[in-house]
């Protein structure tokens, strides 16, 4: 095992790691194990190889995790940790309803595209008929969360009279999710085919801006 700039134990040796920041240790193999079975799946992804690339060994990965099925599950809830983190840290609370709601969508279309593992992830897992996702309290908590915080914008829209009524948060969710999810799943053959116009700095900011507006005409009272 690996054992970098670690400090000098009792005996002189260098103290491992793990024992000094074991947190540390199971985020570094978490983001290595994300990146590993989005390239490769979960029968293909290899213990070892994820091993090799932290300061680590399969012996402290099997100790953290368990098995390979259940490293797989913690990376898929490290990702969906991720993303509704970042969407907490938005604040969105004190918006106008149309400036949060603008604001969330740029923010999933952002993280999105810079997040490949993540959406290749989400396939794959779409590949094994969410059979992962649906053993994870922590996974259905957190889009909870994320439901919760579409109505919340919702809701005040519709008091303000800027958003119809009648509409699902689960629905405006989705908007959301697959106009930004599309843009990062299907890029190679969406560029192979039509060039990649769309996928410039440009085109992306562009794409971006009508993502967002295309969310906002589906929920608005009147048009823009």
């Amino acid at each position: 095992m690996t054992t970098g700039d670690s400090a000098l134990a009792d005996n002189g040796r260098p103290k491992p790691r793990w024992k000094q920041d074991p947190e540390g240790v199971r985020s570094d193999i978490l983001a290595v194990a994300l990146a590993e079975f989005s390239n490769n799946g979960l029968s293909g992804a290899r213990i070892d190889e994820i091993a090799a690339k932290t300061r680590t060994s399969k012996r402290m990965i099997y100790y953290y995790f368990g098995d390979k099925q259940r490293l797989y599950q913690k990376a898929l809830e490290a990702a969906y940790r991720k993303v509704r983190s970042g969407e907490e840290e938005l604040a969105l609370d004190h918006l106008p309803p149309r400036d949060a709601l603008r604001r969330l969508v740029e923010f999933t279309f952002d993280h999105h595209r810079r997040n490949p593992d993540f959406i290749r992830l989400v396939m794959i897992e779409n590949i094994h008929h969410g059979d992962y996702l649906r053993h994870s309290d922590l996974i259905r908590n957190l889009n909870e969360t994320a439901i919760s915080r579409v109505d919340a914008i919702y809701r005040k829209g519709v008091e303000t009279g800027e958003f119809r009524p009648g509409l699902s948060p689960v629905a405006i969710h989705w908007q959301i999710s697959a106009l930004s999810f599309f843009n990062v799943s299907n890029r190679a053959t969406f560029s192979l085919l039509f060039g990649e116009e769309l996928h410039t700095e440009d085109g992306q900011a562009l794409l971006r801006r009508q993502v967002a507006d295309s969310v906002l005409r589906f929920v608005q009272s009147a048009p823009l």
